[in-house]
């Protein structure tokens, strides 16, 4: 029942936050506020992680996905020669794959932490700049791991664009594999796209 009450607490404020996506709008509250939705899915759904993964993870993709800028990391991962030298559908394709690859490292990193806490080091800062590093640690029973999301704010909202967990540079780790398949495959990007894993290599 507690825990009921704190997820409907949460939406509560998030229903008053997101009619309000202008330039004062504090980006480590709406981090805070999507990490602690997670968490309670984590916590209340450790049994379905274990019967049908796949579910599990939709959940936590359905509150995560809409706050990562996708396409510009995608770009960053493919590097500026490569990313001019796609076309269009190729560009497409890889953000779509890119994005699942993404997606399935960070829920899979927060599902195998099991019962967490997350706790967000706020600033006394009034106004931002356009990018900031909202810094987290998320703390298990026995430890405590560092996470920081990298945010860019554009029309109005703020988007992750890059994100640290546990010292893995998600972004870095993610360009390097791209770079040696581009130079495995000799930049043929469909086979770049074709056999693209996005295995970051998180520890824990």
């Amino acid at each position: 029942m507690k825990l009921m009450k704190k997820v409907f607490f949460l939406y509560s404020l998030l229903s008053l936050i997101q009619p309000v996506f202008s330039e004062n709008i504090n980006p480590e509250i709406l981090i805070d506020l999507k990490a602690q939705e997670m968490v309670a899915v984590i916590v209340s759904n450790q049994d379905l992680y274990s019967t049908d993964p796949e579910a599990f993870k939709d959940k936590i993709k359905d509150i995560f996905e809409p706050l990562v800028d996708f396409r510009r990391v995608a770009a960053s991962v493919m590097g500026k020669k490569l990313y001019l030298e796609a076309s269009p559908e190729q560009r497409k394709l890889f953000i779509e794959v890119f994005k699942k690859s993404l997606l399935d490292t960070y829920t899979d990193t927060l599902a195998q932490w099991g019962d967490q806490t997350i706790v967000t080091m706020f600033s006394e800062k009034q106004t931002f700049e356009r990018i900031e590093d909202i810094n987290q640690s998320l703390k298990t029973e026995n430890n405590s791991y560092p996470i920081t999301y990298k945010v860019r704010q554009s029309k109005g909202e703020w988007k992750i664009i890059n994100i640290i967990v546990n010292g893995v540079n998600l972004g870095l780790t993610f360009r390097s594999q791209f770079r040696a398949l581009a130079e495995e495959y000799k930049g043929d990007i469909n086979l770049v796209i074709e056999n693209w894993s996005g295995d970051a290599g998180i520890t824990y």
